[in-house]
């Protein structure tokens, strides 16, 4: 289920961070339909890619807006940035440079949007940091390896028994050490199990065993993610998503019950992160499905017609 949210109380927008120092891991697949969940919920949503390289995020977004012009469909979009790195000679212009920047993104939304999903880069940065350290909830997307989960903790070559958090780890942890000190914030770390094998087996168990001993040690939880489907690397050049109800023609893709299972599994994740939905973002959105609804029919002109 969704949390609430007391109406009418002002808060800053909520910021959703997707982190992984390893790439490949779905975090821009992961964004992107956390993005479109609440766009649909009615939410109020900016996106912010700090991966200024591969733009993966950014690529994404305008996929999605150049396929909605192109089909002639209603697609919901958020309020993007991009946020370039630094360049010069002295560290301390460059991360000068990329805080102002993200700063600058951050206060163009932070009041009039109700979440910011960032987007991060692989690999260990002054942004990528800087993110986490702002983060009311961080995702840490992984996929269901022993090579993936390097990342989280280290591993005994003979029991499989986690002896200790890795580098990653250490950072989140500190990220969050550096939060409570500043404001007194929580940040809710999720960590989603991506590319699960739809059949069982014995490194599916063992990654599972070893994520979920980590959790109770340091503080996050364990969620499923997104099983290894052809579908969502489908969905990137057209920019859409599982949860995209539009028809075979528009959507561009064959419909297929891997398209169904697809929308499940997002679904699930996104009541598992338990985000702090409102209910005026439900309002809005019972208000547009009634207006999309209606913007398909013709006009009753019935009462204006009659004697």
């Amino acid at each position: 289920m969704l949390m609430q949210m007391d109406v009418g109380k002002p808060v800053p927008a909520h910021v959703i961070v997707l982190g992984n120092e390893k790439g490949g891991s779905g975090k821009s697949t992961t964004a992107m339909h956390v993005a479109v969940a609440l766009m649909q919920a009615g939410q109020r949503v900016a996106t912010i890619d700090l991966d200024s390289r591969q733009k993966s995020f950014t690529h994404y977004m305008d996929n999605r807006r150049a396929w909605a012009a192109r089909a002639g469909v209603r697609l919901e979009l958020s309020r993007h940035f991009c946020v370039a790195h630094g360049v010069g000679l002295r560290l301390d212009a460059i991360e000068a440079q990329e805080f102002s920047a993200f700063a600058e993104a951050l206060s163009a939304v932070e009041n009039s949007h109700d979440f910011i999903v960032i987007d991060t880069p692989a690999g260990d940065s002054y942004l990528m940091r800087l993110a986490h350290s702002m983060a009311d909830t961080l995702i840490t997307p992984l996929n269901d390896s022993f090579v993936d989960f390097d990342v989280l903790g280290i591993v005994d070559a003979t029991t499989f028994e986690v002896t200790g958090p890795s580098h990653y780890a250490e950072m989140v942890r500190e990220a969050r050490r550096q939060r409570r000190l500043v404001d007194g914030g929580l940040t809710d770390w999720v960590v989603v199990r991506n590319r699960l094998s739809t059949l069982g087996s014995r490194n599916k168990r063992l990654v599972g065993e070893g994520v979920e001993g980590l959790a109770q040690r340091l503080g996050f939880r364990a969620a499923d993610g997104f099983a290894e489907r052809v579908i969502y690397r489908e969905f990137f050049p057209r920019g859409l998503t599982a949860l995209d109800d539009i028809n075979e023609d528009a959507l561009g893709l064959r419909l297929s019950v891997s398209h169904a299972s697809a929308r499940d599994e997002v679904k699930r994740l996104i009541d598992v992160l338990k985000l702090p939905i409102d209910a005026r973002g439900k309002s809005r959105a019972a208000a547009r499905a009634e207006w999309i609804a209606a913007s398909g029919k013709p006009l009753d002109t019935h009462g204006l017609l009659a004697d």
